[in-house]
């Protein structure tokens, strides 16, 4: 049981679809999804894995929740979780150099941890789709995977900090995997995998695939290869270039069409033949 009253949960064995795949890919996933804390339902699995990260949980400790009743997205969007219906996961990351990981994204000096693990996983995310499915996901800049538009999967990477120096990442995705009633204001934006496909997937082999994409991805960084994520990246995101989008600044609503994404990670929007880097924020794609 968790320590904390607020959020208390009861840990369990991890049903047999997700156990078995996860022993059968042992030795490919480097320390990712080991130790794997299994809980039916739970308000958070990015606040259970910050919990445990605090406590000093190694990198790679995974927390998977069947529902979560206070799961969220960016900019403060509830992320819809429902029992049995998706995959939620929550990975700790240490960085390896503290006073140098950064956390957030300095032009011309690439892009800090958090922002590029989300990067990151959303190629691995796409990449395990597409791999254990054959459905052709894609990703939608920052952190989204789509499916002719509509939402599939949400990646949010949250950064705990000592001072200056980043303690730790907490990288939480959210799956969708099968089809249910979304609520009104996503009904319109959300897919799962399963309806696209018209069939049922194994989401044990899709989360084992997950991670081991993850921990490859993570051990290219740590070689210094963001240049290659980042190049993976753009292959799975048609949308990077030449669709239409929108975004806030303080004088108002701007408008250009994509242009790419730069070496720290940022948007390239080009507006009437000046490109722009949008780093934060929404965007809206029209």
């Amino acid at each position: 049981m968790s320590s904390d009253p607020s959020d208390p949960f009861e840990a369990a064995e991890p049903p047999p679809d997700i156990a078995e795949a996860l022993a059968s890919s042992r030795g490919r996933r480097g320390g990712f999804g080991a130790p794997l804390l299994y809980v039916p339902t739970i308000g958070s699995t990015s606040d259970v894995a910050a919990r445990l990260a605090a406590g000093g949980a190694p990198e790679g400790t995974t927390v998977v929740a069947e529902a979560q009743t206070a799961g969220r997205g960016r900019l403060g969007r509830t992320w819809f979780s429902p029992q049995g219906a998706g995959l939620y996961v929550s990975v700790v990351i240490r960085p390896d150099a503290p006073r140098r990981a950064g956390i957030g994204r300095t032009a011309g000096a690439g892009p800090g941890l958090p922002a590029v693990l989300t990067l990151a996983a959303g190629v691995a995310l796409a990449e395990a789709i597409r791999e254990t499915t054959g459905l052709a996901a894609e990703i939608k800049w920052p952190n989204d995977l789509v499916f002719e538009r509509r939402k599939l999967a949400g990646i949010l990477a949250e950064a705990s900090a000592q001072g200056a120096e980043l303690d730790y990442v907490i990288l939480g995705v959210g799956v969708n995997i099968r089809p249910v009633t979304y609520p009104p204001d996503v009904a319109q934006r959300a897919t799962s995998i399963e309806a696209e496909l018209g069939r049922a997937i194994d989401r044990g082999v899709l989360l084992a695939k997950a991670l081991e994409n993850l921990s490859a991805c993570r051990e290219a960084l740590r070689r210094g290869e963001v240049a290659g994520v980042l190049e993976r990246w753009r292959r799975l995101s048609p949308s990077a270039v030449g669709a239409r989008v929108e975004w806030r600044t303080p004088g108002g609503a701007v408008r250009g069409r994509t242009a790419g994404l730069d070496a720290d990670g940022a948007l390239l929007v080009d507006r009437d033949g000046r490109v722009e880097r949008v780093v934060a924020g929404e965007v809206i794609w029209t």
